[in-house]
């Protein structure tokens, strides 16, 4: 059977979601792969010693900032990041070829950042032939050596035109840059609503006749919460604080002339998506995508606290006119009546974005199988099957 990695990390939380979403696809579909979902951090430390020296995961630090709300200067710091990449690439590499080595995959997909140099060097010089793929999980490259690199033999999936430009500007060949729809967003996020909208505003003390206003800030909330709720006191909210209970009970604790809904982490947002009329929150790829998707009109912002990565998302949301881009959610009440006064057009603007890129990408990895010659007629490969041992699984 044909062996497909998915590599991820839970910094942020989107790309392991991007990576869970497309195995569930894929096993839905009934491919005949066996899809495995590898931590390269797992790889890179498998023994845990990072952690047991700081007492954290790589991961946790960046998921701690961004619950803070701090992200002041993450462009300078990620820039020494990619600097430290660079400097430990021997290191990385010597590591992945051992791991590609040991576990033999047959086609690899990448679903994060800044490591695919290492990568792809490693897989190329451990199992040369096996093609490498990587799905961008933002609407646009962050050059250089963020996503897309140069002078590599391999295939990236682009959920925007300007992903598409950004892939070909550095030299790669049409026929290895394919586009897709969008951003990879779950299943659910397609399936059709069961629940009665009405009956269950009512159940959570909202009125089914006021709008709603859904306020998330990824998986770990954000501080800046508490001051939206507090603009918003006369407008119906649900807060989703993710694991963050600290500012869950503070947000309970805060008083609203109107019904503010708090929750902590939920694994079904879009049926919280489904019972609001609007989104507000930062300009994350999977947030903004998962809220458009159920045909939510957005407000953010962009301004220096944005991180770099997620800024041109802010730019998307203007240029398709989805919503309201601000400098500051200070006035995010004047915000949100604009947005109401143009609701139908919003809505309109919104429904016409059609993402079916979970749905794409499945058939853009057979295509890139079946063309490097590994995937044999009946969906098997020729690679003996005592040559391969599980990967690290996550």
């Amino acid at each position: 059977m044909t062996t497909v990695d998915l590599i991820y990390f839970n910094a942020g939380g989107g790309h392991r979601a991007s990576a869970l979403a497309l195995q569930s696809v894929l096993r839905e579909q009934g491919r005949p792969w066996e899809v495995r979902l590898v931590n390269l951090f797992e790889v890179l430390d498998p023994s845990g010693r990072f952690k047991r020296l700081t007492g954290k995961a790589p991961e946790d630090w960046y998921n701690q900032r961004l619950a803070r709300g701090w992200t002041l200067g993450m462009a300078h710091e990620l820039k020494i990041l990619q600097g430290l990449i660079r400097l430990a690439h021997p290191t990385l590499v010597r590591k992945l070829r051992r791991h590609w080595q040991r576990t033999r995959p047959d086609l690899v997909v990448s679903l994060i950042p800044n490591f695919n140099r290492a990568l792809y060097e490693s897989l190329i010089a451990a199992l040369p032939g096996v093609p490498y793929v990587t799905v961008l999980t933002d609407l646009a490259d962050l050059p250089p050596h963020f996503w897309i690199e140069r002078d590599q033999s391999q295939h990236f999936v682009c959920g925007t035109p300007r992903a598409v430009q950004q892939a070909l500007a550095l030299g790669h060949s049409e026929d290895r840059v394919h586009a897709s729809s969008g951003m990879i967003l779950r299943p659910e996020f397609y399936r059709p609503a069961t629940l009665d909208r009405a009956e269950e505003q009512r159940r959570l003390g909202l009125d089914p006749q006021r709008p709603t206003g859904l306020v998330l800030f990824g998986g770990h909330g954000s501080k800046t919460m508490l001051g939206i709720a507090e603009r918003l006191s006369n407008t119906q909210l649900i807060l989703v604080c993710g694991h963050n209970q600290a500012l869950a009970e503070r947000l309970r604790a805060q008083p609203s002339t109107a019904r503010h809904v708090v929750i902590g982490f939920s694994s079904d947002i879009p049926a919280w998506m489904r019972l609001a009329d609007f989104f507000i929150g930062k300009p994350g790829p999977g947030s903004v995508s998962e809220a458009v998707q159920l045909g939510l009109p957005v407000i953010v912002v962009n301004n220096a606290w944005t991180m770099p990565q997620e800024r041109y998302n802010a730019d998307w949301v203007r240029e398709q006119r989805l919503g309201i881009v601000m400098g500051s959610f200070r006035g995010v009440d004047s915000a949100v009546a604009q947005l109401l006064d143009g609701l139908d057009a919003y809505r309109a603007r919104v429904d016409r974005i059609q993402n079916r890129a979970l749905f794409e990408i499945p058939d853009i990895l057979a295509r890139v199988l079946a063309e490097s010659g590994e995937e044999a007629a009946d969906g098997a490969v020729t690679r003996p099957a005592d040559q391969r041992r599980p990967a690290q699984f996550a």
